[in-house]
């Protein structure tokens, strides 16, 4: 399975920086994971993989526990994408126009939580995705 996620941003914290590493390690026992930092929006659609699965980070998106987001990602993984590729905005959230076009707009919680955290986040319900898919005892 290749992961693609697409931010807004460079984390600056290097606690954040270091548990994202961990988590992109973890994941590429299962698949790859590609990292992409942008300044600014302008610059996120030309950064999406062709044909992959797009889930737009953001808050009015749709939420899942960690079995039904497991299943989601296995199902995108058996059709026909080429991929699937996460979007993380700024502080500011993601314009329309990304929304617009994403398969999936997707929320984590209707907590809000600064986007650098975010990316662990996510990160890490990936690999918990993946564990569950593999029956990998991380996931408890």
């Amino acid at each position: 399975m290749n992961f693609t996620v697409i931010s807004v941003g460079r984390l600056k914290e290097s606690y954040f920086a270091e548990a994202v590493d961990e988590y992109a390690k973890r994941i590429g026992a299962f698949g790859k994971v590609k990292l992409i930092d942008v300044k600014d929006d302008s610059a996120i659609l030309q950064k999406i993989p062709s044909g992959a699965y797009i889930f737009a980070l953001c808050i009015e998106g749709d939420s899942f526990s960690s079995d039904e987001f497991s299943a989601t990602l296995e199902k995108i993984y058996l059709s026909e994408k080429k991929g699937i590729c996460f979007i993380i905005g700024g502080s500011d959230g993601l314009p329309t126009e990304i929304k617009e076009i994403s398969d999936k707009k997707f929320s984590m919680s209707k907590m809000t939580f600064p986007h650098r955290l975010a990316k662990v986040m996510l990160l890490e319900q990936i690999y918990r995705a993946l564990s569950i898919q593999n029956n990998r005892k991380y996931h408890k």
